[in-house]
């Protein structure tokens, strides 16, 4: 069994799809602290006549100190529940395919969800759904496990049974090789290469939220994910 981790993005990127592509499960980190600098959990990035838009959700952080992802709670203050889908059917009106997802951006923007952790788990949970990605989700609340940096992994690993672990190539250096292989589990990495597809406003931009290929290409966004990394994988 193949074992990969990450957080819970918000509208994550392609990159975070095709991981969970190559994986047998994927392990959702929702019990680890959530950063106090800026993160991929509460923002990301479409495409707009001005080149790159930033979407973000705030988040109650002022006098709750160190939060787990999962204890994150939306602010609703103002009025960006009403513009961010405004903005997506403005900037995205000709992506041949903005009219297959309409409903599903305003059920999300208006569902008032209380926590983070569950806005991102509806978005990430349909675009597996969309791109025909079988991959198991597993949180890391449901596991029990309470290690920190690469014993956790380890941990997740021994609590699912797996025998290898997955993770991007640039993380290599981060992890700790000789903790997973005494546990007799081998470490595999990937090297993610954004796709490169049609998109609306002039030139190309890598890596923008997984969203924006579906807006355009839409059910052909699983095989340009996947067949632009053929043979990256060691």
């Amino acid at each position: 069994m193949i074992i990969s981790a990450n957080q819970p993005y918000f509208f994550p990127y392609p990159g975070f799809f095709y991981k969970a592509f190559l994986s047998d499960v994927l392990v959702i980190l929702d019990e680890v602290q959530f950063p106090q600098r800026t993160t991929w959990m509460n923002r990301n990035r479409f495409k707009n006549d001005q080149g790159t838009l930033w979407m973000t959700i705030p988040v109650w952080r002022k006098g709750l100190g160190r939060q787990k992802i999962n204890q994150v709670r939306i602010c609703y203050d103002g009025q960006w529940f009403r513009k961010h889908p405004e903005s997506l059917k403005s900037f995205y009106v000709n992506a041949p395919h903005l009219k297959d997802h309409l409903d599903f951006i305003e059920e999300i923007f208006s569902s008032r969800y209380e926590k983070l952790i569950d806005m991102n788990m509806a978005i990430i949970r349909y675009l597996l759904n969309y791109l025909r990605i079988e991959t198991r989700l597993v949180l890391l609340s449901d596991l029990g496990v309470k290690a920190q940096a690469t014993q956790l992994l380890v941990d997740i690993c021994k609590a699912m049974n797996a025998s290898t672990f997955l993770a991007q190539n640039q993380t290599g250096k981060y992890l700790e090789s000789d903790l997973f292989r005494k546990n007799g589990i081998e470490t595999r990495y990937f090297r993610y290469i954004a796709p490169v597809y049609p998109q609306l406003w002039g030139d190309f931009i890598a890596n923008l939220s997984a969203f924006d290929l579906v807006f355009n290409c839409g059910k052909k966004a699983r095989d340009i994910m996947i067949h632009s990394h053929q043979g990256t994988v060691s």
